[in-house]
């Protein structure tokens, strides 16, 4: 919303997210968590909610209504969804996801494109 440039226009992106997890201690096999548990959670809820969907900021009343009546999914975002704030709404929610599994998020960086990123923190 309120988008100065061409980017104003709707469009998509082949979004691609790093997330660098932490943890107190390694496991018995030496690592902070086998990966394939990270994508079962982190992969799983991407691809449920963000993948093939649109991505709007909630209050963009018209869009939402618009891609509800095409069947297409939506996830309404509290901000418009930049690379900086699809960083950090990755990292917020994947915090609570993975926190039972003794995990931290440490840094989502999120490419737009191969040479446009954002880091969140």
């Amino acid at each position: 919303m309120e988008h100065e440039s061409k980017c104003r226009n709707l469009h998509g992106h082949r979004y691609v997210a790093e997330v660098t997890c932490g943890a107190k201690g390694l496991d018995k096999l030496g690592r902070v968590i086998d990966f394939g548990a990270v994508k079962a959670v982190l992969g799983t809820w991407i691809d449920e909610r963000w993948d093939h969907g649109m991505i709007v900021h909630r209050n963009d009343h018209e869009i939402i209504q618009l891609c509800k009546q095409a069947g297409w999914r939506v996830y309404e975002m509290r901000a418009n969804p930049t690379a900086e704030n699809l960083a950090e709404e990755l990292f917020r929610l994947g915090t609570e996801m993975l926190w039972p599994l003794g995990i931290a998020i440490e840094r989502v960086r999120v490419y737009e494109t191969p040479n446009c990123w954002a880091d969140y923190p």
